[in-house]
């Protein structure tokens, strides 16, 4: 387990994964356990959205690549590349055509190995500001590597008249409920505030919609994506990728608290 400080600010990070953070000793994050999700972050990458129904194949430059929903990085597990009171750095690093066990074998895939036909490496930091905590994503790969980046937090909710501001846009959480599991998307958004006991602002750099989703009252993810899966057939998947320039890519999240 990592912890971060600063201040009235305390984050823990277990294997990479954004476990806690507390400011003045109210934590925002949903904790593993409480009914909803069995995390409280990951990453969607290589490709965000299920490919079920394209027989688990993804279409790229190099061939198709088996992919299960989300891709493969949350299959791998971080390591810690640095650290100090405020900040650490973890990074994944794939091999092209290695095999990664998908643990949604044989339950829900029929896929029991997942593999990229390129090799990268994908770094996460986490970095305590004088107001906010600050997650960075670099991607380094080579040159015209085609990729999907979503993050995936989980923010526990503490009353039930939650709303999600987004520009001149209000929605309810039953609205965010409705949507199911496709979630809702808000498109060429940059920054949405969650109103609600202790709410928080979210900005984001690179990525450039959002997609909300939470089957329960009790949390709320919100999750910056650079493509929303949906919008297109699962054959079609590839027309939402972006590409890797000049070997790296960054993008960035900031949660904002408001108390």
């Amino acid at each position: 387990m990592v912890s971060l400080k600063l201040h009235n600010q305390i984050v823990g990070i277990d294997a990479g994964e954004l476990v806690g953070y507390k400011v003045h000793g109210h934590e925002y994050i949903h904790q593993k356990g409480s009914p909803g999700w069995r995390n409280s972050d990951t990453e969607m990458f290589p490709i965000i959205g299920p490919t079920i129904e394209a027989n688990f194949r993804v279409t790229t430059p190099k061939g198709n690549a088996i992919q299960d929903q989300h891709g493969l990085l949350r299959e791998m597990e971080y390591e810690l590349v640095s650290q100090t009171k405020t900040k650490a750095v973890f990074s994944k690093i794939y091999v092209s055509g290695t095999q990664i066990k998908n643990s949604k074998f044989p339950a829900k895939s029929t896929e029991e190995y997942l593999a990229w036909p390129y090799d990268f490496e994908f770094l996460k930091s986490y970095e305590i500001m004088e107001k906010g905590l600050k997650i960075q994503f670099k991607i380094r790969g080579e040159e015209g590597m085609p990729f999907m980046l979503g993050y995936h937090p989980a923010f526990k909710l503490h009353s039930e008249n939650v709303t999600i501001q987004a520009g001149d846009r209000t929605i309810t959480l039953q609205e965010v409920l409705a949507a199911g599991s496709r979630a809702l998307p808000i498109l060429e958004c940059n920054s949405i505030t969650l109103l609600d006991i202790g709410g928080l602002g979210i900005k984001t750099e690179g990525f450039g919609n959002f997609m909300l989703w939470t089957e329960v009252p009790n949390m709320l993810c919100i999750e910056p994506i650079s493509f929303y899966p949906y919008a297109v057939r699962q054959e079609q998947l590839h027309t939402g990728f972006l590409n890797i320039n000049r070997m790296e890519k960054i993008f960035s999240v900031i949660i904002q608290p408001n108390i």
